[in-house]
């Protein structure tokens, strides 16, 4: 028993040194080890912050570079700033799409401004002060057709024997008399004819004629020579191209020397039974005043007064028009105070209103005076008008 304890005591005492002897190296092998990390982990750190400083440094030189070259650009090539704010629109629109659609989104509302001036345009009186002039009192379309149709009904009865002022026997006196009715009166052309169309009664005569005698027929009747080259060059034509008869063609008649589409149409009514309008001087002038249109082309006036009547009034409504205008209705002063249509009138009070004073202003058969034909239709002789005297006549 005394020696098993006596080993073990030894076998105790001999693994205590052991472990004393080793103790020692294993705690300087351990310190090594747990040092080792905190170094490491210190090494670390000054490395990454040097890494940190060195990047932040190449950053910054990098920027100051980006910097002077952005600014050289710009200085040599100043055109390119709209292409680099495009570009950096674009990476913008890359960068944030949710903007760009809020941007999307919010487009209705420059549109809106955009309307805005077109209303208030509207609103402004200025623009329809023409409608107001054309249409008075805010007149209608419809309104303006009944009131320009009862015009020409009032007129009619005014007026019921009225014709072509011009004297003719056939269709190619009527194109000659109307050519020569340019720039006069249809009294003078009728007191001048007669001796034109004994000398020369066809086509192929007028057409052969010699100039100068031509000349002194018209003289009377203003502008002889342009007229006189006219009308022999209108017989010429026709002699040539119509076999000496005159075309019942609008665009017949209009390529005949001297003949536009007023002639065409007084000849294509008168002569041929075709409806025509005539816009001569008195037309416009009339039709102006009554604020059927504003037009002052003849083409234009033409156009705009035929889609107020049906065709078939055409030929009868320019009747009716110029010889209001001749008689009654006159360029400088109008005869207001006598005028049978003055309650249609939106031009009334532009003349004499005093119907004594207008009475006076009357002209041909309405003041008891001749009208301007030699040889009128019986209708108006029976209606109490009377012919005019020959040229020359007291």
């Amino acid at each position: 028993m005394g020696e098993q304890v006596s080993d073990g005591g030894r076998k105790t005492a001999k693994a205590a040194r052991t472990a004393a002897a080793a103790g020692p190296a294993s705690a300087k092998k351990a310190a090594p080890a747990r040092k080792t990390p905190a170094k490491k982990a210190t090494a670390e750190k000054a490395t990454a912050e040097k890494a940190t400083a060195e990047k932040a440094a190449e950053k910054k030189a990098t920027a100051k570079k980006s910097a002077g070259k952005k600014a050289a650009a710009d200085k040599a090539a100043p055109a390119r700033k709209p292409a680099a704010k495009k570009a950096s629109a674009r990476s913008a629109k890359k960068a944030a799409p949710a903007k760009s659609s809020a941007a999307l989104k919010k487009a209705p509302a420059p549109r809106k401004q955009v309307v805005a001036p077109k209303k208030a345009t509207a609103s402004v009186p200025a623009a329809p002060a023409k409608t107001v002039a054309a249409h008075p009192q805010g007149e209608s379309r419809t309104a303006l057709v009944r009131r320009a149709r009862r015009i020409n009904r009032e007129l009619a009865e005014v007026y019921p024997y009225a014709h072509p002022e011009l004297d003719f026997e056939n269709p190619f006196q009527l194109v000659v008399a109307t050519v020569l009715s340019a720039q006069t009166t249809d009294l003078r052309v009728n007191q001048t004819t007669p001796a034109l169309f004994a000398k020369y009664p066809a086509p192929e005569d007028l057409a052969a004629a010699d100039p100068e005698e031509v000349e002194e027929i018209l003289r009377p009747t203003g502008f002889f020579r342009a007229k006189t080259k006219s009308v022999i060059g209108l017989s010429k034509a026709l002699v040539e191209q119509f076999g000496g008869e005159v075309p019942g063609r609008l665009e017949d008649l209009v390529k005949l020397p001297g003949v536009g589409r007023k002639t065409a149409f007084v000849v294509l009514g008168n002569a041929f039974g075709r409806p025509g309008i005539t816009v001569d001087t008195h037309f416009q002038r009339l039709v102006r005043r009554w604020k059927w249109t504003d037009e002052t082309d003849p083409d234009k006036i033409e156009a705009a007064v035929g889609a107020l009547f049906p065709k078939s009034d055409w030929t009868d409504l320019s009747h009716h028009v110029i010889w209001h205008g001749r008689r009654i209705c006159h360029a400088r002063k109008p005869a207001c105070g006598a005028c049978p249509i003055a309650p249609l009138c939106p031009a009334y009070g532009e003349g004499e209103t005093d119907p004594e004073k207008a009475k006076k202003l009357l002209k041909y058969e309405k003041a008891g005076q001749p009208g301007q034909r030699l040889k009128p239709p019986q209708a108006y002789l029976d209606a109490g008008g009377r012919p005019a005297p020959p040229l020359g006549a007291g």
